[in-house]
């Protein structure tokens, strides 16, 4: 009996002596003792494109209301492709992209890994870019004409999305060196068969554990991001046509919990009513006996103006009148939230 306890309590004494009774330094805690190192400086002459922040910080404006206010929000209804994969192909005047809800950083190289399984692999792979070229490649079907393709990876309009578009070229066999990549695919049925081909081997597999480090920004910054300047109220800025960011905007005000009472495409307005949800939920009776003919008063405005090359998304009382911008804010992340 005397032995037995004697064993416990060598077995006890380790376990909270852990590692360091062996000679071996704990080092969980180590990361606390971190600093921050130098940027590598790259010679002159060299491409430094492919270099950047492994874990960038992102800045905190110093207008960001965060600073002065802040009141935990409630938080936002879970989309269904939250926790489940989801690829598409969309199209829209006259362009066809693959959508996924996974980052490009994690897309970049299942992508790559999918064009060398089916025998095309890369000739260029940009990844500040998000560009792959591939391979001239010739097909059983034209005997005349060699093939390559171009894809583009970029951040999709939906948070942490990414969008795979394709240029398909074709030139005479022999004549590959004079070739250049047209604005659109020279055969469209090619584009489409690829991007099917591309988006059936995205959706078979769940395994996206392989993350690009240095592909971190690829395809350049976000295409729809709230911008919060020093003297104007904040707006959500979109890098998009004007046609997809008014349709971007119809779908997500309805799924952010705005209702459309009326809307002027021409005037880039939409009417809505927004009540923030409550807890304090109807019972069996008042649901029955509400009524479902409520007419709802609008009491704010979604403002969709194109500016140069983007569109900005503005959100304003039923009058027109400019809101607090805490108000603001909350109302914009709500609807950027659901953009897609």
């Amino acid at each position: 009996m005397k032995r037995l306890i004697s064993v416990l309590n060598v077995v006890v004494i380790l376990s909270l002596t852990g590692c360091g009774w062996l000679g071996l330094r704990d080092r969980s805690d180590d990361y606390l003792l971190a600093e921050e190192t130098a940027v590598t400086v790259v010679p002159q002459g060299m491409d430094k494109r492919v270099l950047g922040q492994i874990y960038p910080i992102p800045q905190i404006p110093v207008t960001s209301v965060e600073l002065v206010e802040f009141d935990v929000p409630r938080p936002q209804p879970a989309s269904v492709n939250t926790f489940e994969q989801s690829v598409k192909i969309q199209s829209l005047e006259g362009r066809r992209w693959i959508l996924i809800n996974v980052p490009p950083s994690e897309v970049w190289p299942r992508v790559r890994n999918v064009l060398n399984r089916n025998g095309v692999p890369a000739a260029l792979a940009d990844g500040s870019e998000g560009i792959i070229e591939t391979v001239w490649v010739k097909f059983n079907s034209d005997e005349e004409n060699s093939h390559r393709f171009r894809f583009q990876i970029s951040p999709g309009v939906q948070l942490d999305s990414a969008e795979i578009s394709a240029v398909h070229n074709q030139a005479v066999r022999s004549e590959e060196d004079q070739a250049q990549w047209p604005e659109a695919s020279d055969d469209d049925q090619r584009e489409k068969d690829m991007l099917s081909l591309l988006a059936n081997d995205l959706a078979s597999s769940a395994d996206y554990a392989s993350v690009s480090l240095l592909a971190q920004d690829i395809g350049g910054d976000a295409k729809v991001e709230v911008v919060t300047p020093e003297i104007s109220d904040p707006f959500i800025l979109a890098k998009l046509s004007f046609d997809r960011t008014w349709a971007s905007t119809l779908y997500s005000a309805d799924r952010g919990g705005f209702v459309s009472v009326d809307q002027n495409r021409s005037e880039g307005v939409i009417y809505v009513n927004y009540t923030p949800e409550t807890t304090d939920e109807p019972g069996f009776f008042g649901r029955l006996f509400s009524g479902s003919d409520e007419i709802l008063e609008v009491n704010y405005r979604i403002l969709v103006q194109a500016v140069g090359a983007n569109v900005e998304i503005r959100i304003v009382g039923s009058e027109g009148q400019g809101l607090n911008k805490a108000e603001t804010l909350r109302l914009l992340k709500v609807l950027r939230s659901n953009m897609s």
